[in-house]
């Protein structure tokens, strides 16, 4: 499965492919950020990281997106921009009938860490260890849309065909299996 990860943001909107077999090794196919002008009007910044989204899905024809899920921060005007290029992203996926996963921060960390509050060295190193680079990836941006490509990956791939436990999953993806099980509502119980 080839999944595009995007990590939003208006100055650099990290970018991660990943070609992911049915036993869950993963091979790196595209990792880097679409930069805009901070000094730009926000119309224009969308433009760029519109056609950057284009030209990465021309070129890469993903199975999936996975954009990280955009939540709550203290800086309104952060989340906003955030929120505006994830938009982007889900949307050209959209329209091309590629499917859209999105996922927390905490869930992309347990994925690849097995520690939902892991800190972005160690989601890096992880991406690193599993991807078999020879460094991590930079930016941290570009780590994380790796991240998240993989998380996603994982989520929809067969658990059985995976070393490790009984279940066949290694002990990070049990962790963010039970981490992502735990963050589930309950259901409401019928009258």
């Amino acid at each position: 499965m080839r999944v595009l990860g995007i990590d939003p943001g208006l100055t650099r909107c990290g970018f991660g492919v990943v070609d992911v077999a049915p036993d869950r090794s993963a091979r790196l196919v595209a990792v880097g950020v679409i930069r805009t002008d901070s000094d730009a009007p926000i119309e224009r910044r969308l433009v760029v990281i519109r056609a950057g989204i284009d030209e990465l899905l021309d070129l890469h024809a993903p199975a999936a997106v996975a954009v990280e899920r955009v939540f709550s921060q203290h800086n309104v005007r952060t989340v906003m921009g955030t929120a505006q290029a994830a938009g982007i992203a889900m949307e050209r996926a959209a329209a091309r009938a590629i499917p859209v996963g999105h996922h927390t921060p905490s869930e992309v960390k347990a994925a690849v860490t097995g520690y939902g509050s892991a800190d972005k060295r160690q989601v890096a190193a992880m991406v690193q260890r599993i991807l078999g680079l020879d460094a991590p990836p930079s930016p941290a941006d570009a780590a994380d849309a790796l991240a998240l490509a993989l998380c996603h990956a994982w989520r929809g791939g067969p658990p059985a065909a995976a070393p490790g436990g009984p279940d066949g999953l290694t002990p990070a993806q049990a962790a963010w299996r039970a981490a992502e099980r735990a963050a589930r509502p309950t259901p409401p119980r019928g009258r």
